[in-house]
């Protein structure tokens, strides 16, 4: 791969800009190792960042520029609610009030390895983005929050810092930057259950309004996104909106991270072009390796997609809205034939309830009832329209939107599956139930929400 520039003190702008249309982009400078990216390569491969400039220095009118090319990049998040970046910043950049900016690497998604491996191989690219975005918005202060559970990503990008600091490469109003643990249970990422985290308190959602963007950490405007977004506004800052459109689809534009599971010969973490066919990126990672029953997309607040749905199956928001999903996490979890989906879900369901944060109904009451109807499914004891019944109570009723991610997961189960839930409402367990699961969860147990009251660690 050919240098794009060199790394300086005043932040030069990249020497050529990458093809337009072509992969990788975060991915780049990454050896076929795995080696982590160190800030002279970084920038060697990416040139430095373009100075975005102090928000005190355009009319109160003005929208930054770095904002407006956001905006016709039409990036959105890559957390899993696909969100509009430019959105969230303009948001923000209305707001009264000195901002903060938080990347949230805490991927609570067992199924995801994206956020982690970023962090772990091309730290520098997020830090780039997290300083673009703190200069968009004036602010001064910029956390990177990783899961405790992730020590490689939590190391890389303290090392990171560290490496900036040493190198003297630091634009005039760059934020200071400080990386902080938070706990590893599922809710804890979401956005204000972070800010909660960070401000002292325990990592739960919150009730809003104020949302973290009017009053977040410290009371502050606060812009909470995802690593992988920020990396991805790093390369807009570079190279542009039109370059950054140039793969991905009108709709969902740019490239996205996906972590690949289940029967392929290299299952792992992949970059692909929004709109790229599941059977590429099977390809990609060396072909399947058994027969595939299903797969799971979106992560465990995604949904299933049975083997006849997936040939030709394209992976953005658009294609896989026909099929009740969206991209979510980036998860791709192929099923196989070994598999029981009904024992799958089961195991899946009852996870999730654990990780409830038990602030209202629906989560404390609702997920665990419907937990253990799945159970008695896999049982063959299921009481007709049960599993509709508590589906439709818990919907649309949570305090946050974990609920609704359960109710998603089960329902495209029952409709990616049906004749292995009548299968197991009539006879009970199948053959396959014993296998071992595909689906991957914690190895350790993971502490319950409810339980977990840590401190953030300054």
């Amino acid at each position: 791969m050919s240098a794009a520039g060199t790394a300086t003190r005043t932040q030069r702008a990249p020497v050529g800009t990458p093809p337009a249309g072509s992969l990788p982009r975060l991915l780049a400078g990454v050896s076929e190792d795995g080696g982590r990216v160190s800030v002279t390569r970084h920038f060697s491969v990416h040139g430095g960042l373009p100075l975005t400039g102090a928000r005190r220095s355009w009319g109160r009118r003005e929208h930054p520029p770095l904002i407006e090319e956001t905006h016709r990049a039409g990036l959105r998040g890559r957390g899993g609610a696909a969100f509009p970046l430019a959105r969230k910043l303009l948001a923000v950049a209305a707001a009264r009030g000195p901002a903060v900016v938080v990347a949230n690497g805490t991927e609570g998604e067992p199924a995801s390895e994206k956020d982690a491996m970023l962090m772990e191989l091309a730290p520098h690219l997020v830090l780039d983005g997290l300083v673009a975005a703190a200069e968009a918005l004036g602010a001064r202060e910029a956390l990177i929050a990783t899961c405790e559970l992730d020590e490689d990503a939590t190391d890389s990008m303290a090392l990171a810092v560290e490496e900036r600091d040493a190198a003297g490469i630091a634009p005039h109003h760059a934020p200071s930057l400080r990386v902080v643990t938070a706990p590893g249970h599922y809710v804890a990422g979401q956005e204000t259950a972070l800010v909660s985290y960070l401000d002292g308190g325990p990592a739960l959602p919150t009730f809003t309004p104020p949302l973290p963007f009017e009053r977040g950490v410290g009371r502050r405007p606060t812009l909470v996104s995802n690593v992988e977004t920020l990396a991805h506004l790093a390369l807009v800052a570079r190279h542009g909106a039109g370059w950054f459109r140039a793969l991905g689809t009108p709709a969902s534009t740019g490239s996205t991270l996906v972590t690949l599971a289940g029967p392929v010969a290299r299952p792992g973490v992949y970059e692909i072009a929004l709109g790229s066919s599941l059977e590429s990126l099977a390809r990609a990672a060396g072909g399947t390796t058994r027969e595939v029953r299903g797969a799971l997309i979106g992560g465990y607040a995604g949904a299933f997609v049975p083997a006849e749905s997936l040939r030709g199956l394209a992976l953005s928001d658009e294609h896989l809205a026909a099929h009740g999903g969206r991209m979510g996490s980036g998860v791709v979890a192929l099923l196989s034939s070994d598999c029981c989906p009904v024992a799958e879900t089961a195991r899946v369901a009852r996870w999730m309830a654990e990780q409830s944060s038990g602030q209202c109904g629906p989560c404390v009451n609702g997920l665990d009832a419907l937990a253990g109807e799945i159970e008695a499914v896999a049982r063959g004891r299921a009481t007709d329209g049960r599993l509709e019944q508590l589906s439709a109570t818990v919907a649309r009723r949570g305090a946050c939107g974990h609920p609704d991610g359960v109710v998603s997961l089960v329902g495209s189960a029952l409709e990616a599956f049906p004749s292995a839930f009548a299968h197991h409402a009539r006879g009970g367990p199948c053959d396959r139930c014993a296998s071992v699961p595909e689906l991957p969860l914690p190895a350790g147990r993971v502490a319950s929400p409810r339980s977990r009251t840590r401190r953030a660690r300054r």
